[in-house]
């Protein structure tokens, strides 16, 4: 017989439903109350009493619980087993011009997917999608369920952060933080991105992308002013979405996301 302990890691390590939670207290009963997480058990997945479950918070750590009571407002999970996060090699942030019509979604999704921790909805000089207070906070709150989901489907321990819509200012003057800051330019002098990469032990990295008519000239060299280093993803024009899922994809692969 396997031991309950072992049980329940092997099944951490399963293809099991993940819900999220802000923090999972250190109490042995998770209460899981979110109308669109519960509906997703209840409804959609048509869990029941007795069903095993992962709960993932915002700093990673995982929780193998049982549900242990279903109701129409709220689920109880018993925790049966938890999980301390591992020490992540490299965090990458993207700060993206919003493209037209609903081509964030497709962003949101797929470097959910591949692993990024942060995107930032750029605002440039040149970007065609502008939002007022009412529907920016409504593309926020679409792109963070959209995270939600790509982070349950991927079996992520963590739910990529989508930030407030930012000008490239505010972005430049807060990117202190980061020890490898990249800018997608499709004209001057750049670098590739392998080999920007593969001479940086960076743990900590943000990469630019602009709209599709690129960034303004302007907007580059404040941001070289700021330590972001140029560079290209080849001689082909790509739209916005495809250029953030090239980044995403060539960082996860080149460090290991």
């Amino acid at each position: 017989m396997i031991p309950d302990s072992l049980f329940w890691l092997l099944t951490l390590a399963t293809d099991m439903h993940r819900f999220f939670v802000s923090a999972i207290p250190d109490a042995d009963t998770i209460v899981l109350s979110d109308p669109g997480q519960l509906h997703h058990l209840r409804d959609v997945l048509r869990l029941k009493v007795g069903d095993e479950v992962t709960v993932c918070d915002a700093i990673g750590e995982e929780c193998g619980c049982l549900i242990t009571s279903l109701g129409p407002e709220e689920a109880e999970l018993s925790v049966k087993i938890r999980h301390s996060p591992q020490p992540r090699r490299v965090s990458v942030t993207v700060a993206c011009a919003i493209p037209k019509k609903n081509k964030m979604d497709e962003i949101v999704d797929k470097l959910t997917q591949l692993g990024v921790d942060r995107i930032i909805p750029l605002q440039t000089a040149r970007s065609i999608v502008k939002l007022d207070e009412q529907g920016e906070q409504a593309r926020l709150e679409r792109w963070q369920r959209l995270a939600r989901a790509a982070a349950q489907q991927s079996q992520r321990s963590m739910v990529l952060v989508i930030a407030r819509i930012a000008g490239i200012g505010e972005v430049l003057s807060q990117s202190t933080e980061f020890d490898l800051k990249l800018i997608l330019s499709l004209t001057g002098d750049r670098k590739s991105l392998p080999e920007v990469l593969a001479g940086s032990n960076a743990a900590n990295i943000i990469v630019l992308i602009g709209p599709e008519g690129d960034f303004a000239p302007e907007e580059v060299e404040m941001a070289q002013v700021a330590g972001f280093i140029p560079v290209s993803l080849g001689s082909r024009v790509l739209r916005v979405e495809t250029a953030a899922i090239a980044v995403a994809s060539y960082i996860s692969l080149a460090r290991g996301l």
